[in-house]
């Protein structure tokens, strides 16, 4: 069953289907993603060390004892790493509404898939999303958010 596109919201796909959605926010694209660590040095090494994300900015705000680090990501887009004292667990599983993963698109997935596990981060394996015939696995953060992989 072919599933189509729905919904005026599709920032990810929005060069595919901008001559039919309207745009009346005037959107150019995803600004950035927010998170929240638990652990912001472990955090902060993952994005940077294991995933390639460099280092934008970085603050300490002593009012909210919580530091806030801008990353860019390769190839575009920007996450916000914040960590604040406690945070209760995000539930990932079972899914539950709201944010479900990240995708981070790359043009080798099996060489994507390699490196991770060389760095000690566990992948599922490898699968073909049957709508569009690209490949795709996941792995997740050191706090169990769901991150995915999928072919450009």
């Amino acid at each position: 069953m072919k599933k189509e596109a729905v919904g005026a919201c599709s920032l990810g796909a929005a060069s595919q289907f901008s001559a039919n959605i309207s745009n009346p926010l005037g959107a150019s694209g995803l600004h950035h993603v927010a998170l929240i660590a638990s652990d912001y040095a472990r955090s902060k090494a993952f994005y940077t060390h294991t995933l390639g994300c460099t280092v934008i900015a970085e603050e300490y705000r002593a009012a909210r004892d919580s530091w806030k680090l801008d990353l860019a990501v390769p190839g575009g887009g920007q996450l916000e790493l914040f960590s604040f004292p406690s945070p209760p667990p995000r539930v990932s599983r079972p899914e539950a509404c709201g944010l479900r993963h990240l995708a981070i698109a790359v043009q080798a997935v099996k060489a994507a898939h390699t490196y991770l596990v060389s760095q000690g981060v566990m992948c599922e394996e490898i699968r073909l999303d049957e709508v569009t015939g690209k490949r795709f696995f996941f792995f997740s953060d050191p706090d169990g958010l769901p991150l995915e992989v999928y072919e450009r």
